[in-house]
């Protein structure tokens, strides 16, 4: 069976190999502050619309970006407790705030501060999300790079269920949910 064939067939079922993750850098990409970087999803996370200043910055070009699980841009170092907080509040049908550090074609990063909408259908089903993505203010980026490194620590020792004890002790100390927290850091 020719590859391509064998490719066709796994993406019927959800699997596409023709991307390989790249291999990340120490190169940080930027954009302006008015930019705004968007992607929509359906309800499992695959692409299914990019605007032009995300396909920018990712360095993928529209055709590579949709019909991918929007993962395809997950950077390493992002702790995977936060995309479950992230996940666990879109499912609930609440719009969730976070910032997060993407992975470009290249393998350099770019930091966004996401905000992170269900959108529903006329019976209130969700059928998909959308995500508008803006350039993170940098005295609250500070304060998340070291608290992501302590839960990719823990995630590293003890898995997910660790980071997520660590996580929830940080919030409690601070007496502020995570959404307080991240809007917090962004706007203040």
């Amino acid at each position: 069976m020719q590859k391509t064939k064998f490719s066709q067939i796994l993406k019927k079922f959800g699997i596409n190999i023709s991307h390989r993750r790249p291999r990340p850098t120490e190169e940080e990409k930027t954009f302006s502050q008015s930019e705004i970087l968007v992607s929509k999803t359906d309800v499992r996370g695959v692409i299914t619309y990019v605007n032009a200043q995300f396909i920018e910055i990712s360095g993928y070009s529209q055709n590579e970006l949709l019909e991918q699980p929007h993962s395809i841009t997950r950077h390493p170092k992002m702790p995977k407790i936060i995309f479950k907080v992230l996940w666990d509040n879109l499912k609930s049908g609440q719009e969730v705030n976070a910032f997060v550090v993407n992975l470009a074609k290249d393998g350099s990063y770019y930091w966004v501060f996401a905000n992170v909408t269900p959108s529903f259908d006329a019976s209130n089903k969700i059928i998909g999300f959308h995500s508008t993505r803006r350039r993170p203010n940098k005295k609250g980026l500070t304060a998340v790079i070291a608290l992501y490194d302590k839960l990719r620590q823990y995630e590293i020792i003890g898995g997910i269920k660790e980071s997520e004890i660590v996580l929830k002790n940080f919030l409690e100390k601070e007496e502020v949910s995570y959404e307080k927290f991240v809007f917090n850091l962004q706007y203040s």
